[in-house]
C-alpha cells in the first residue's frame, strides 16, 4: 500500500491517504490487523447499478459477509463500523437491508450502538408504493471501550440557566457548560443535532458535490461520524469508496484515510476531487448549512395555472 503525504497549508501536512483501485476483499487481506479506528461505507445495494451485478439477496449477503469478516479483522479494538444502506427491491417487494445486515454483524460479535435514519427530501417517485426518502446507518463497535468524542458533537442546551430545584445541589446549574449530549434522534440543522433524523440533502444534480457517480453520498454525512468516532491522526477506511467522499471528509478533519474501489473511473474522479481540495477549489456543502426551503416568492413553489382547478387546500383522506 502506497500512501501520499498532503503538502498544503490548510490541512495537517502529516496526514496520509491512499486510493486503491481493485477488489475490496483481495486488498483488505493485505492490511494489518487492527489498523482502522473507523470503517465507514455505503456498500453496493444489489440494485443493478452499472458497477454491480444483480444477484439473489442470499448470494449478495453471503459475499458481503465475507468482506465484513475482513473488515472486522482490520478494525481496531476501540474502533467502529458505520454501514449505510437502503433497500433491495425485487419485483416491487422491499427488503430492508439494515435488518439483514444487523444479523450478520451481530453473529460476528459486534455491538449495535445506534441505528440512525438519514432523511432526504428528494429522490425517485414510486408508482406503486410511497416514495422512499430515507436510508439507515448502522453504527457498530468491536468492544465496549470505543472512541466516542462527545464534546465534539454536543449541542447547545435549550435551557442553559436551568438549576437543580431540590436536594443537595439545589440552586446549582444542572447542565453541562459545554452543551448537552445529543439524543439518538438527530435532526441536523444549524447547530442542532437534536434528532436522529439526519436531514442532510442527498447528492442530486444541483448539489455542489455532484460527480458522475450515481449513488454518491455527501461529505457532510461522513464528517459527523468522523468527528464523533475517531481522533485526530486515526485511520479511516472506506472499502467501497466510489468518488471518495469519506476520504475527503477524513482529510479535512486531520484523519488518515484509505479508499478502495474497483471502478477505475471513480478512482480517477476521487483523485481529482482530492487535488481540488488541496488547491482550495473543491465545492462542498458546509457542515450544518441550513437546507433551503422554498417560499411563496420562489416561482417553482407557486401553484401553476394548469393545476388551479384541483383542490389542494384540504385533506384527501
Amino acid at each position: 500500500m502506497k500512501t501520499k503525504e498532503l503538502l498544503f497549508e490548510n490541512i495537517n501536512p502529516d496526514i496520509k491517504y491512499s486510493i486503491e483501485n481493485g477488489d475490496s476483499l483481495s486488498i483488505l487481506k493485505t492490511y494489518e490487523k487492527g489498523k482502522f479506528d473507523l470503517i465507514i461505507t455505503s456498500p453496493p445495494y444489489n440494485v443493478g447499478k452499472s458497477y454491480e451485478t444483480k444477484t439473489s439477496i442470499e448470494d449478495y449477503l453471503a459475499t458481503q459477509e465475507e468482506i465484513i469478516k475482513e473488515l472486522i479483522r482490520v478494525m481496531s479494538n476501540k474502533g467502529s463500523i458505520c454501514w449505510q444502506v437502503g433497500n433491495y427491491v425485487n419485483k416491487g417487494e422491499i427488503f430492508p437491508l439494515d435488518i439483514y445486515y444487523y444479523q450478520i454483524f451481530k453473529k460476528l460479535g459486534l455491538k449495535l450502538r445506534n441505528r440512525i435514519i438519514w432523511h432526504f427530501g428528494h429522490g425517485l417517485h414510486a408508482q406503486h408504493r410511497f416514495s422512499g426518502r430515507y436510508e439507515t446507518i448502522l453504527w457498530f463497535t468491536k468492544s465496549d471501550n470505543y472512541i466516542f468524542n462527545l464534546d465534539d458533537v454536543r449541542v447547545p442546551s435549550k435551557y442553559p440557566g436551568k438549576r437543580h430545584f431540590k436536594g443537595p445541589k439545589k440552586g446549582q446549574l444542572s447542565g453541562n457548560p459545554k452543551g448537552k449530549n445529543p439524543s439518538d434522534i438527530w435532526e441536523i440543522v444549524v447547530n442542532d443535532w437534536e434528532n436522529e433524523l439526519w436531514n442532510i440533502p442527498n447528492v442530486k444534480s444541483n448539489h455542489p458535490e455532484k460527480t458522475g457517480h450515481p449513488c454518491q453520498y455527501p461529505i457532510e454525512l461522513v464528517e459527523r461520524c468522523i468527528l464523533a468516532l475517531t481522533n485526530k491522526n486515526s485511520w479511516v477506511l472506506d472499502p467501497f469508496s466510489g468518488v471518495d467522499s469519506a476520504i475527503i471528509a477524513a482529510i479535512k478533519n486531520e484523519r488518515n484515510a484509505i479508499g478502495i474501489d474497483k471502478e477505475t473511473e471513480y478512482c480517477e474522479i476521487a483523485e481529482k476531487r482530492i487535488e481540488d481540495l488541496i488547491d482550495g477549489k473543491l465545492k462542498f456543502r458546509p457542515i450544518n448549512k441550513v437546507i433551503h426551503k422554498a417560499t411563496k416568492k420562489d416561482k417553482i413553489a407557486q401553484m401553476p395555472k394548469e393545476w388551479q382547478e384541483f383542490n389542494f387546500g384540504g385533506s384527501h383522506l
